[in-house]
Order: C-alpha cells, then sequence, then structure tokens
C-alpha cells in the first residue's frame, strides 16, 4: 500500500487557515499543523495575539486531530522583512510587508522547516490556485475574486512553489465559514485579520515614531 503523503500546513490561528487543514485532512493527507511566531513584542503596550492565536490553533487541531507544532522565525523575520520595512519608510516609500514576508518567511525558512519535518507538501490558507505542469509553478486567480491573494504572492519564487498547495482556491470566503461552522471549529466565527501583522490597532504614526524619529526638513512645493 502506497504511503499517505505528508503536508504541513501554516495556520494563524484564524478561519482560512483552519478550513484549509480540514479539507487536506478530509481529502486523505495526513496533515500537520505548523504556528509561526514571526513578531515578538516588547513592552507592555504590544499588541501581538500570538498566544491567543496559538490557543486557536491548539483547538482546531485537537477537534480535526491532527498534530500541531510552534516555531519561531522572529529573527528572520526582524531581519528580512521588518528592516526593510523601516528602510522602505525612511526613503519616502510606502513597502508591503506582507508581500515579502511570504517570499522571505512562509515559502523560506517556514517551508525548509516542515520539509525536514517530513512533509511532502506544504499548504496555506491563501486564496488562490497552483498548477504544477512539467517543472514550472502556475498561481492562478482565486474563484472569490474579492479575496483573490495571488498580489500578495507575486514575489514568490519557482522553486518555492515546489510542493506547494492551496486548498482555498476554488472556494468563496462564506463558504469556507460554512465548512467551518458544518464541523464545529472555534475560528468559524473569528474576525479576519487586517491590517499589518505587527501594528495590530494601533496608531501606525505612532508606531512608526518608535523605529523612525521625525527629523525637521524644508518644506517644498
Amino acid at each position: 500500500m502506497e504511503k499517505r503523503k505528508t503536508v504541513a500546513v501554516g495556520m494563524s490561528g484564524g478561519v482560512d487557515s483552519s478550513v484549509a487543514a480540514l479539507l487536506l485532512k478530509e481529502q486523505g493527507y495526513d496533515v500537520i499543523g505548523l504556528y509561526m511566531v514571526n513578531w515578538e513584542e516588547e513592552g507592555e503596550n504590544g499588541c501581538c495575539t500570538a498566544e491567543a492565536d496559538y490557543e486557536d490553533v491548539k483547538r482546531v487541531c485537537n477537534k480535526i486531530g491532527i498534530p500541531y507544532y510552534t516555531v519561531n522565525f522572529a529573527k528572520e523575520y526582524a531581519d528580512r522583512v521588518f528592516s526593510y520595512f523601516l528602510k522602505e519608510y525612511e526613503a519616502g516609500r510606502t513597502p508591503n510587508p506582507d508581500v515579502l514576508c511570504n517570499r522571505e518567511i512562509k515559502f523560506g525558512p517556514f517551508r525548509d522547516y516542515a520539509l525536514a519535518l517530513g512533509a511532502d507538501f506544504i499548504a496555506t490558507g491563501h486564496y488562490c490556485g497552483i498548477r504544477h505542469e512539467n517543472g514550472r509553478h502556475f498561481l492562478l486567480k482565486a474563484v472569490d475574486e474579492n479575496k483573490d491573494q495571488t498580489y500578495f504572492l507575486n514575489q514568490v519564487t519557482q522553486p518555492q512553489f515546489e510542493n506547494v498547495l492551496f486548498p482555498l482556491g476554488g472556494i468563496c470566503k462564506p463558504q469556507v465559514r460554512e465548512i467551518a461552522e458544518k464541523y464545529g471549529l472555534s475560528t468559524a466565527a473569528k474576525k479576519d485579520s487586517t491590517g499589518i501583522c505587527f501594528i495590530g490597532e494601533r496608531n501606525f504614526r505612532n508606531f512608526l515614531r518608535n523605529y523612525l524619529p521625525a527629523k525637521p526638513g524644508k518644506m517644498m512645493t
């Protein structure tokens, strides 16, 4: 009998990655849940929701019957994503850290870690599709145009897309929530995350001042 393939799913504690893991389990894969810590907040004014999100990951994984682990990529994130984010703002440009995070973290160290665990594939809850053909990997627009996330994956390289699955590419968001509710997942009604993960609900300008103090200069017209 052929050995079942193993998929490591990047779990965020949200409904999308929860349902992605569930669907892969239903398709007959051995599924592993991996929760990534990419930001470690310092100080009492921190807003990081990592602990609460990990509790949601544990509840979902226990519900669908899969093992789960947590892995810390905070240093890699600071070096490869956050430092770039600050440099771009300092230069007067507006970066998108989520795009860089996908290339430098989720499909970099996370992918390597998952494969080292013995996974045959990695998967995320992104709304997009992928086609593997003759050694090439083609990113496909999601069925749910309102949620399509192909833009956020535009810098991921061809080798990084090898062995990648996107279970939600053919499903609309309302259906994802219906599936989560049907199977009794605790994340079924959880609010979608918005904004930049390391800023959360804080004032963006005040956050930047902690790292990029305002400098006086001439007013140009």
